[in-house]
């Protein structure tokens, strides 16, 4: 396939800080898998909602990044962005637990929908490391290639963008810290917010109201973390 011709339906600031990416060889093989696997699976996100986070959070909006491993793998749930779903789904329960968390550190109402793109539109990238699954089956596409196109990702705004905070939940999460130079950015960890480890020390951890702190220091406004 000739890289001549590629066009990646994703926002233009993104275009150009990742076309590189999408030239790759690597890419092209993702390309390839996602073509043969939609010709015989169900597959999560729709197709014009992969991108979903770049598209929402221009390169230079990314304010706080929030990463997350998989898309969720249930009928109607993954929309592109991690840890949301569509409004009109229940929220998961790790996204549950990431509400009661914001209710303790921030007095916030626990709300009954679970669509976050008003995070994601005042700059909070929500990174998935693989951006696409099969359906009810949790981690059928890592390893084709996504985890190398996010890694570029999250090098890429560690590399041209200074004081972005970064909210690593669980050990995968914790593991990209390699690939962020804490000396221009704010990295804060925590337990995973799966109800399996938000009791070991995802509760209490506060990372909301730090992630305003950290941005409010650098003279930017803070994040509105309510839902709808």
């Amino acid at each position: 396939m000739s890289t001549s011709n590629i066009n990646p339906k994703i926002e233009e600031s993104w275009k150009s800080q990742l076309m590189d990416q999408f030239e790759a060889p690597y890419f092209q093989f993702l390309r390839e898998f996602l073509i043969a696997e939609k010709q015989q699976q169900t597959v999560y996100p729709p197709g014009g909602q992969i991108f979903n986070a770049f598209d929402f959070t221009p390169f230079e909006a990314v304010k706080v990044v929030i990463l997350g491993q998989d898309p969720y793998h249930g009928p109607g749930q993954a929309h592109g962005l991690s840890f949301s779903v569509p409004s009109g789904v229940a929220p998961p329960p790790s996204l549950v637990n990431i509400f009661k968390e914001l209710n303790t550190d921030l007095g916030n109402p626990i709300p009954k929908g679970g669509n976050l793109e008003s995070w994601a539109r005042q700059g909070v990238l929500l990174l998935n490391a693989t951006l696409t699954v099969r359906a009810r089956q949790a981690g059928s596409h890592q390893k084709q290639g996504w985890e190398t196109f996010t890694d570029a990702v999250i090098k890429r705004i560690s590399d041209h963008r200074e004081g972005v905070v970064f909210l690593l939940w669980g050990k995968f999460a914790q593991a990209k810290s390699a690939l962020i130079n804490a000396d221009r950015h704010h990295i804060l960890t925590a337990p995973h917010p799966s109800p399996f480890s938000a009791h070991y020390g995802f509760f209490g951890c506060k990372h909301f109201s730090q992630a305003n702190q950290l941005l409010e220091q650098q003279g930017l406004s803070p994040i509105d973390w309510s839902v709808a």
